[in-house]
């Protein structure tokens, strides 16, 4: 529901009656992760979506419905053997849907919407398996603890949901978390999805060429916040790079250290410059950051590797390096160079392989959101 947060903040603003249907389990082959969503207004307008159309219709109809009963209710989909004509997931999977009407007096929900639709980071934790008195509670829970509305039920349930959803939010995830209700963290009786909302992720690329000027706007149609660093004022402009979201002037090493990084923040360095790489990989290879990547040629990266040694960076540390930057796509054009970048870093951040997805038996979508099997939905 978040990741609408602007649209329906407006509509809530307006005062608007809509509901929102959001995925709040997965298994198999679905296509769309926990957290997503489709909200319908009473004017009929839709947005988002929760099945990349599979089952968007029946969604839709169930959204109608809501507006009109004003219940919570949760749905599961998935593919019918016996009638492959009937609603349901083609790609093999089963999703559960949760169909919520918004109230105007659900503090956390209304709170979390104008959070999130001003770039604010905050976590809502609803409960979409248990009672039917307690389904679709939800509280927000914001980074110092802080929070907004409640689950009712036991005492310690709040607690509980609270700490969880911290921890999530501080590692800007969407998930699942299974407890009791009476608010121990043993699972029993409770699924709790606690959808993040975290302001973009970072890209910063150091080196103003036009590989750069590719890569940006590569990052951008990614979602990243993206930076360009470069010493050199005459390159770093805007002119040169209209779609970047900052252009600093400064020595890369020392920008890297002033500047706010995390476990999301990908760092390329297309410099392939020694004297510009070796102590700003130094400072990289040591920062918890997702993705280091460096541009250049394999003899480029053994001269490299040998400089970043003799300046004391230690063989762990080397192994974290991507470099040469990017996947074997034989791409030779700065944007087929910036598409074999983004397509390594995806590949990075979700654990694949970089192989053709033709002729293979791995997953299609791993399934980092869930595990196990779904809860029978109420």
């Amino acid at each position: 529901m978040l990741d609408l947060a602007g649209h329906l903040h407006e509509w809530a603003e307006e005062g608007r009656d809509f509901a929102v249907a959001t995925v709040v389990a997965v298994g198999g082959s679905a296509p769309r992760p926990p957290g997503a969503a489709l909200a319908v207004c009473a004017d009929g307008t839709a947005i988002g979506s929760v099945s990349g159309g599979c089952v968007e219709g029946a969604v839709y109809d169930l959204c109608l419905q809501a507006l009109q009963d004003r219940e919570t209710r949760v749905e599961r989909f998935g593919y019918s053997d016996e009638d492959a004509f009937a609603v349901g997931l083609t790609c093999g999977g089963v999703i559960d849907i949760m169909v919520t009407p918004y109230d105007a007096d659900d503090a956390a929900r209304t709170a979390a919407l104008s959070a999130a639709a001003h770039d604010e980071p905050v976590a809502l934790a609803r409960v979409v398996h248990g009672p039917a008195g307690l389904l679709g509670r939800a509280v927000l829970v914001r980074p110092d603890g802080s929070h907004e509305g409640g689950l009712g039920g036991h005492p310690e349930l709040d607690r509980t949901a609270i700490a969880q959803a911290r921890a999530l939010l501080e590692a800007g995830r969407t998930g699942t978390v299974e407890v009791s209700q009476d608010g121990s963290h043993c699972p029993g009786g409770l699924t709790l999805l606690v959808e993040s909302a975290v302001p973009p992720p970072r890209m910063i690329v150091f080196g103003a060429i036009d590989f750069a000027a590719a890569l940006v706007r590569a990052g951008k149609f990614l979602g990243y916040h993206v930076t360009v660093c470069d010493a050199r004022p005459v390159f770093a402009t805007r002119t040169r790079f209209p779609e970047a979201d900052e252009i600093v002037v400064d020595w890369p090493h020392r920008y890297l250290a002033s500047t706010d990084t995390d476990a999301r923040t990908v760092l390329c360095v297309l410099t392939h410059d020694a004297k510009f790489d070796i102590p700003l990989l130094t400072e990289a290879l040591r920062l918890p950051v997702a993705y280091v990547g460096a541009m250049g040629s394999r003899r480029t990266h053994q001269d490299r590797n040998r400089r970043l040694r003799e300046a004391g960076v230690g063989e762990r540390e080397l192994a974290r390096l991507r470099s040469p930057i990017g996947l074997d796509l034989g791409a030779r054009t700065p944007e087929e160079t910036a598409l074999s970048i983004a397509a390594e870093i995806v590949a990075a951040r979700h654990g694949g392989t970089g192989r053709p997805l033709t002729g293979a038996d791995t997953p299609i979508h791993r399934d980092e959101r869930a595990a196990g099997p779904l809860p029978q939905p109420v």
